[in-house]
């Protein structure tokens, strides 16, 4: 991939996690990428190829990122997933930002690849509950997911220091004693 390529989708990134998914024009792009005119969409001809873009990248940044750990016990499962909140509320807080916003405003198509993340998430945690606790708590991972997503979602919008190992350590083990 391209410099400017990486740059731009940087950019847009943070413009839409900053200021939302209206900011993500082609010029707005480019003056935040500080890159010359036009050269967004050199890359990327029409704001839905735009928007496209952005997710394909949201996501395979975030794979990038996930580094998801081998987990043994409760608390190493408990540990990863405070690190995972603490990160994308804290250093990534536009990026997740940018992700609910596209979610919420970009057509079913689009937002397939960060659906098809999600999907390879809860596999992981579900994975990881049946390990620990077998299929009684596996079933609980939906609960476990729906935890971290409102902690990160609190923590981005309302209170950025709420406390995060407390609570999923709550959830986990509530879906482990079923």
């Amino acid at each position: 991939m391209s410099s400017t390529r990486r740059r731009a989708l940087d950019a847009a990134v943070t413009l839409i996690g900053t200021e939302g998914i209206r900011a993500l024009t082609h010029g707005r792009v480019d003056a935040a990428a500080a890159l010359p005119p036009g050269s967004t969409s050199n890359h990327f001809r029409t704001r839905a190829a735009l928007v496209s873009g952005v997710i394909e990248w949201l996501a395979t940044q975030e794979r990038a990122d996930a580094g998801l750990p081998d987990i043994g016990t409760a608390d190493e499962f408990i540990d990863a997933v405070s690190r995972m909140i603490q990160l994308q509320s804290g250093p990534l807080a536009a990026r997740t930002r940018a992700r609910y916003a596209l979610f919420l405003e970009a057509d079913e198509d689009a937002v397939r690849p960060l659906r098809e993340q999600r999907l390879g998430m809860e596999a992981w945690v579900r994975g990881i509950l049946t390990s620990l606790g077998g299929d009684t708590a596996a079933r609980h991972a939906a609960f476990v997911m729906a935890t971290g997503d409102g902690l990160l979602l609190h923590r981005v919008t309302v209170d950025p220091d709420a406390p995060i190992r407390e609570v999923i350590a709550h959830a986990v083990h509530a879906a482990l004693s079923g």
